[in-house]
């Protein structure tokens, strides 16, 4: 052996060729210049990680409480109380879709207009562009369409109107995403308000993962509009369960709940 390679080997091994634990060699360290994670945080890693991307395509066999509502909206109110990323917005898709080939018109009412956009775009590529118009504060676009994704500021707005001119509100279906905002403070006097004021001959689907009192609520819609108001609830936790982690400045990726709590 080379005086070199004699030098280079001892300072990385101890007298008896042993590699001394302090030291690290280039195999561990990652690409970016960190050091890869230890056994115990690999583990952790791929504990998080597992599951996670694209599933395999396979065909879409709607829940029975999907079935149930969309049965149910044909001669009554539905209020569906189901957990996030379970399909409501499939109820309301297809309500929509069966109204849209019978000629008929339907609202689709949100909360934000983050959200009224992100609707739009999902039913233009649904049912085409010119079948879908949006109505906002700041954004009015192709208003005379059968299917108008707004605002639930801009809906009640409507209904006030229409009650001014002594004309009514040209839907069939008016579905209330995140009806729950109905509890909120300050905008729940909005949904309130949408509520009285939609005429019985519409079709009502409220839509939310947090109503606590669903049965009450109904009972309230019953008695305020002379129609029957079904709740149908999805049972169970949420299909797609969350999982929260924290990034560290070494960019690791640390769950915040392990098996430790």
């Amino acid at each position: 052996m080379r005086r070199s390679d004699r030098f280079h080997a001892s300072r990385h091994t101890d007298g008896g060729g042993r590699r001394k634990p302090h030291e690290k060699t280039a195999a561990d360290e990652r690409p970016d210049g960190h050091h890869r994670a230890s056994g115990p945080y690999n583990r952790e890693l791929r504990d998080l990680l597992a599951g996670i991307g694209t599933p395999k395509p396979a065909p879409f066999q709607p829940d029975p409480f999907q079935l149930e509502a969309l049965a149910a909206l044909e001669a009554e109110d539905v209020l569906v109380t189901a957990p996030t990323g379970s399909g409501k917005t499939w109820i309301a898709r297809e309500g929509i879709r069966r109204l849209l080939e019978s000629g008929k018109r339907a609202w689709y009412t949100t909360p934000l207009k983050a959200l009224t956009n992100s609707k739009y775009a999902e039913f233009i590529e649904e049912f085409g562009a010119d079948r879908v118009g949006i109505l906002t504060g700041d954004r009015k676009e192709n208003a005379e369409a059968p299917l108008i994704v707004g605002t639930t500021e801009i809906y009640r707005n409507q209904l006030f109107d229409a009650l001014r001119g002594g004309e009514e509100v040209r839907t069939d279906l008016v579905v209330f995403d995140e009806a729950h905002y109905l509890a909120d403070e300050d905008r729940g006097h909005v949904w309130e308000e949408a509520i009285i004021l939609t005429p019985a001959r519409i079709r009502m689907l409220l839509l939310s993962a947090t109503v606590g009192n669903a049965a009450e609520f109904a009972t309230w819609i019953e008695e305020l509009r002379g129609v029957r108001c079904r709740v149908v609830t999805r049972p169970g936790n949420r299909p797609v369960p969350l999982r929260a982690a924290f990034l560290m400045q070494d960019k690791r990726l640390i769950p915040l709940i392990g098996l430790q709590g």
